[in-house]
This record gives C-alpha cells, sequence and structure tokens, in this order.
C-alpha cells in the first residue's frame, strides 16, 4: 500500500497536479415544524438549495408543531440557536425582545421584500423600531364554512363578501335551525380538537372577542384587567359557552375533520384556510366559503402564520438569508404550498393562486386580510397572554364560571407584565 501511494503521489506530481485537503463546507441549521408532507418538502428544498450551493450543507432540525416553543426554549438554554428558525408570527415581539432574532430586510433578496402583501409586512415588523424580522411565503385567515345542502334546507342567506357577513342574531338563529335539521349531527364545528397547546383557541377565538368590542388586553395601556374580563368580553364567551351547553359544538374528542368528515356531521366550521382543499375534495359542490359573522359592530378575522427569521446567533446571516430567499422562490415549494391551499404572502404567489383570485372559492378569504384582519398582540408578554386565555377559555368551555375564568387569566397576564417591568420600552408606549 505504501508503495502504490508514493507511486500515485509522483505521477500526480510530474502531470502537475496539485492535491489539496477539500474545503470544510459551511453549514447552517434550519429549525421547522410541519406534518409530514411539510417535513418532506423543507428536505427537499434544502437538497435543491445544496444542489446550486456545494460548499453549502443544510441541517434541518424538526420540532413538533405542538411543542414548538419547548424545544425553541431548550435550544436558548443550551445556546444552540440554528441560523433560520420558522416562528408563529404572535410570538415574534417576544423573540425580538429578548434578542433573539436580527433585523432580515438586509439579508434577504429584494425582490422578495418588494413582493411581500402588507398583511405580511405586518406579521414580521417588531412594533417598537418598525424593523422587518421574518418573512414568509404565506399569511393565514379563518373562515365560516358551511354545507351548501345544509344551509338551503334552513333557508339560510349565504353572503355575497366580507361586508355582507352574517350578525350574531343571524348566526345563532342558524345554529338553532341546524340544530334540529336531519342529518346534522353538530351544527358547528369549531374544530376543540386542536386542543390548548396549539394557538388555535387565541388564534380563531379571539376575533369573536374583538368583533364583539374588546381584547385579550388593551394595547395602549397594556393591560389586560379590565379588558379581558370586560362585560362585551364575558358576553361573547358566555355565548360561545351556550352552543357548548346546547350540544352544537363538535367536541374535543371527536376530532378536527367533522365538517368534511364522511356523511358530514357538522353544517359548519369555524375553519383555517388550510383545510379547504382537503374539504373540498369530500364536499364537492356542497362546500360553501363565507366571512366570518359580525358578532358586535364590525366583522374581525384574524393573520399571522408560521414564518422565517434570522437569529442573532447565526455565524452565516448571509448565508441563512441566502436560502430563505431560495426557499421562497423555489418552484416546487409554491407549488406544493398551492396544492395545501395556502395563503398568499406574496404577491406573485397570490397572482398564482386562483383560489384566493376574485371569483375563485377563497377570495372571501383574501378579501378578510384587508378589510377586517387583527394581529394577535404583538407584545413580549405574548407567551403569557395566550396561555392565559387558552386557560380560561378551557375552562369555560367545560361549564367553568365565565367572568371568574377571564378575570384569572386577566390578572395572571398582568402579573406576567409586572414581573417583566412592563417590558421596557413597551412601557413608554401609553
Amino acid at each position: 500500500m505504501g508503495k502504490r501511494l508514493l507511486q500515485a503521489l509522483t505521477a500526480s506530481v510530474a502531470l502537475g497536479v496539485v492535491i489539496t485537503h477539500a474545503e470544510a463546507k459551511t453549514v447552517i441549521q434550519v429549525m421547522h415544524q410541519g406534518d409530514p408532507g411539510w417535513v418532506t418538502t423543507y428536505g427537499d428544498v434544502a437538497k435543491r438549495f445544496e444542489a446550486a450551493n456545494p460548499d453549502v450543507d443544510v441541517e434541518l432540525i424538526y420540532a413538533p408543531h405542538d411543542a414548538y416553543n419547548e424545544k425553541f426554549s431548550a435550544a436558548v438554554m443550551s445556546k444552540q440557536l440554528p441560523d433560520v428558525m420558522e416562528l408563529d408570527a404572535p410570538f415574534l415581539a417576544n423573540y425580538v425582545w429578548s434578542g433573539y432574532l436580527q433585523p432580515i430586510k438586509p439579508l434577504i433578496d429584494q425582490d422578495i421584500l418588494d413582493d411581500m402583501t402588507e398583511s405580511n409586512v405586518a406579521q414580521g415588523t417588531y412594533p417598537i423600531d418598525k424593523e422587518l424580522y421574518a418573512v414568509g411565503l404565506t399569511d393565514s385567515s379563518v373562515v365560516l364554512y358551511g354545507n351548501r345542502k345544509y344551509l338551503e334546507a334552513i333557508g339560510a342567506r349565504i353572503p355575497k363578501g366580507v361586508d355582507d357577513a352574517w350578525t350574531r342574531e343571524e348566526f345563532e338563529g342558524y345554529l338553532e335551525k341546524l340544530s334540529k335539521l336531519e342529518g346534522v349531527k353538530w351544527p358547528i364545528d369549531t374544530f376543540r380538537g386542536y386542543g390548548i397547546k396549539t394557538e388555535w383557541i387565541t388564534y380563531a377565538y379571539g376575533p369573536i372577542l374583538q368583533s364583539a368590542g374588546c381584547d385579550l388586553i388593551d394595547r395602549k395601556t397594556w393591560k389586560s384587567v379590565g379588558t379581558l374580563d370586560s362585560d362585551p368580553c364575558v358576553d361573547a364567551l358566555t355565548m360561545m359557552q351556550k352552543w357548548v351547553k346546547n350540544g352544537w359544538v363538535v367536541p374535543q374528542s371527536s376530532g378536527t375533520n367533522q365538517f368534511f368528515a364522511e356523511g358530514h356531521p357538522a353544517a359548519l366550521a369555524f375553519g383555517g384556510h388550510w383545510i379547504y382543499a382537503e374539504a373540498a375534495a369530500s364536499m364537492k359542490d356542497d362546500i360553501v366559503v363565507m366571512p366570518l359573522p359580525k358578532f358586535g359592530p364590525k366583522g374581525v378575522s384574524p393573520n399571522g402564520t408560521w414564518i422565517w427569521g434570522i437569529t442573532t446567533a447565526s455565524e452565516h446571516p448571509d448565508i441563512a438569508g441566502k436560502f430563505v430567499s431560495f426557499m421562497l422562490k423555489d418552484k416546487q415549494y409554491r407549488d406544493y404550498a398551492k396544492d395545501d391551499s395556502a395563503y398568499p404572502g406574496l404577491k406573485s404567489f397570490a397572482a398564482d393562486s386562483p383560489l384566493y383570485n376574485v371569483g375563485g372559492p377563497m377570495a372571501v378569504a383574501f378579501e378578510q386580510a384587508s378589510k377586517t384582519a387583527i394581529a394577535r398582540p404583538p407584545h413580549p408578554a405574548y407567551p403569557a397572554i395566550t396561555s392565559a386565555f387558552m386557560g380560561a377559555v378551557d375552562e369555560i368551555f367545560n361549564d367553568g364560571d365565565v367572568k371568574a375564568a377571564l378575570t384569572a387569566a386577566a390578572e395572571k397576564i398582568d402579573e406576567d407584565i409586572e414581573e417583566n417591568d412592563g417590558y421596557p420600552p413597551f412601557d413608554e408606549q401609553q
């Protein structure tokens, strides 16, 4: 072996071949969540990026959706933050305030920045310095899905758009009628099956409070007592508790697909845009997409979804930004998102998404983005806000005292803010 190696080296020198050690590749870590289809999609994007950038290795770090924040906290504690992280938009203020994210504009291709919708910019912007810290292909919304067959049977009015949404009186009247209609097991699926660790309760039910005239927290004083437990909020949650007590709501134990399950046992659904593809495949022409009802003086819908940020711990932020830009432009990535009925956060993606175009079956969802969308409170205390509210709603749906549950939640939120000295400089915004 030694003689052969010497002969090979001699031959190489004779041919003028210079032998050097292969240079180590730059490794960037990308932390993400998602169902199996999305996990595969991210893996495929990483492979295509590596093929286009052979000096870079992308290491994907998966964290389960329901335990994502816990895994991120563990990464913080062990000082092992990834270069790129997927984050749920309402948590952005907490992450920026804590020093985990860096401004992303200098790191992302300008054509991506120019392509962002207003709601996409809003979900990635930190309210203190107005800088952009995260970007995504998508945004999100919740709509009111209906089964055309059942709605026609009770003579329900089908709204033509956001300005034509059902009132509270209409909505509850239809629930009452649907509860007596043959073939309907539950008048509505509010997707309680998502549980209290998925952010669903705050995301989907918070707009009901805001429509009724209250909020999770006062967005000027950043105090929750007197707001979350105010009369309009108590009334709104009492209304929802009544739906549950009446047996109108799909129970948590029945899962998250009763609206489009076999036999279509639920007549209506407060559902995210992401269920459209599966529901439409099951229901065909019976599916109707409507705006969320007006439970008070105005209609309100949610926004904000999982977006991409670059951490302050990244030693290669330029490469991290290059990866994010590559991913958001990647055709196969976009095609998968489109097939998943993803809600557009880039104008070019919206133009390529017939579901959301004028006249498309999900056009009302895109209309809500410009007319009724209200983001969840952009405050560093958001983790405490959503945890307290979700716990209160769970207690209320299990027949707890509405006022007491909301007051206890409001006090928890205010205690967290006080314990953090008001989260300066948010304490100066009053």
